[in-house]
């Protein structure tokens, strides 16, 4: 049966975390702080879970199991494996500075996809900013010569955000998100991170956490990013909202939406749609009946669910493949 999926997401307490996720968007939890809630996911390490309708209790991988591809689309018949992961972000402290492999790197090594990702800035405290990429071209001897006594941030490009800002962190690229800045997170469907630098903190053992200096010098890229935070597009030619293509690239492609009234939409044979509302709330309505969506909550639309329409005062990412 296809009709929309409300998500609950799987949290985690990284100790980078912070609160604004559990104060603001509404996500229950025993947990103290909340890092990351994956609002989308099939990944192994946390699991989506189906809120309402017949489906109701299942993960979104059972769903999709049972199911079959089709409820993904074509686009996604070139992935073996379920291809998103959606991530609302806080970060209460900065995080480790850190690289992803490529797929053929990752998979070789580490038995699952590379990570390429995309960050949409929800929000940023006053002079929060992140590190992404390098701020000149250096070697693989002086970078592991930096990770190892700790001096590579003198050589890291750190830059200033504020709401709106996009960043594509592609494979490979040296990044950090910097404390007080909370996003949405679109990436490939992978959970390898090279961690390169940590500011001397303990895990939840006690000891220092684990660095892994030699795996992402295999894999960073040590030059200069590109340096564009702007969406790819901007559509703002529909009369109830504003549409930015934040990026599209091999792996997803993500939109931002302001919307202001009524807007038309459909979730046809190439892909399904990802609805998460970051402020406001929203009314969808299909075919099988209307749903009510609020901030920090997430529906799946199965591909060749047809057309729908959303409703209201709400700023919502929309992700597909």
């Amino acid at each position: 049966m296809l009709y929309p999926l409300k998500l609950a997401a799987p949290m985690k307490d990284y100790i980078w975390g912070g609160t604004r996720l559990k104060d603001e968007y509404g996500k229950t939890t025993d947990l103290d702080r909340v890092a990351e809630s994956w609002e989308l996911s099939c990944h192994r390490d946390g699991q989506s879970i189906i809120e309402n309708g017949p489906e109701a209790g299942k993960s979104l991988m059972q769903y999709l199991e049972e199911q079959g591809n089709s409820v993904l689309g074509r686009n996604a018949g070139k992935f073996s494996y379920f291809p998103l992961l959606i991530k609302l972000i806080d970060a209460g402290d900065d995080l480790s500075v850190q690289v992803h492999p490529d797929n053929e790197y990752a998979m070789r090594v580490e038995g699952e996809p590379g990570k390429t990702e995309l960050w949409y800035i929800v929000d940023a405290e006053p002079g929060a900013g992140l590190l992404y990429g390098f701020s000149k071209e250096i070697g693989r001897e002086e970078f592991l010569h930096r990770a190892e006594n700790g001096t590579i941030l003198e050589v890291c490009n750190r830059v200033p955000v504020k709401k709106g800002d996009v960043f594509l962190i592609e494979s490979g690229t040296l990044h950090a998100i910097g404390k007080g800045i909370l996003l949405c997170e679109i990436q490939q469907n992978s959970n390898t991170t090279y961690r390169i630098y940590d500011y001397g903190r303990l895990g939840k053992d006690g000891n220092p956490r684990e660095l892994h200096l030699e795996k992402a010098a295999d894999v960073v890229r040590l030059s200069p990013p590109p340096t564009a935070t702007k969406p790819a597009a901007h559509i703002d030619i529909l009369s109830d909202a504003v549409v930015d293509l934040l990026a599209s690239c091999e792996y997803f492609t993500a939109y931002h939406v302001d919307l202001r009234g009524s807007l038309q939409l459909k979730a046809g044979p190439d892909s399904f749609h990802s609805l998460t509302v970051l402020s406001g709330s929203l009314q969808m309505d299909t075919a099988g009946g209307k749903m009510g969506l609020g901030k920090g909550e997430t529906v799946f639309l199965p591909a060749g669910l047809g057309d729908y329409s959303v409703s209201g005062q709400a700023e919502v990412i929309l992700g597909k493949v």
